[in-house]
């Protein structure tokens, strides 16, 4: 995927049992577990153990997953190629920093909203 392409090879070569998935859209559970408000949608989620809460004892255990949700997105950027490869780019990157062990709040810190 291009967006994942283009990371600086710092965070490539440093990202561990993650596999990139692509949905239509959310379902209510995983709305009902990324704690997304009535009326709001999700773009993309991070499931897994973050290799900052990763143990010596992290071993044969299935990948972590990034999922974009395509109709969000493609809804988010207005059906605009640039702006959906603009808004891919972004989801992926603010995923890949929840797997780097960063959450929320801070990257609403660093200004990454």
């Amino acid at each position: 995927m291009e967006a994942m392409d283009s990371l600086p090879p710092f965070f490539q070569e440093r990202m561990n049992n993650v596999e990139l998935l692509v949905k239509p859209w959310p379902t209510a559970a995983e709305l009902h577990a990324a704690h997304v408000p009535a009326g709001h949608t999700l773009l993309g989620l991070y499931r897994g153990i973050p290799l900052t809460e990763r143990t010596s004892g992290y071993n044969l255990v299935p990948p972590d997953t990034i999922t974009l949700y395509q109709g969000p997105i493609e809804r988010a950027a207005a059906g605009d190629f640039a702006a959906i490869r603009a808004q891919v780019r972004h989801t992926v990157i603010h995923e890949i920093a929840h797997h780097f062990g960063i959450s929320d709040e801070r990257l609403r810190e660093l200004g990454a909203y």
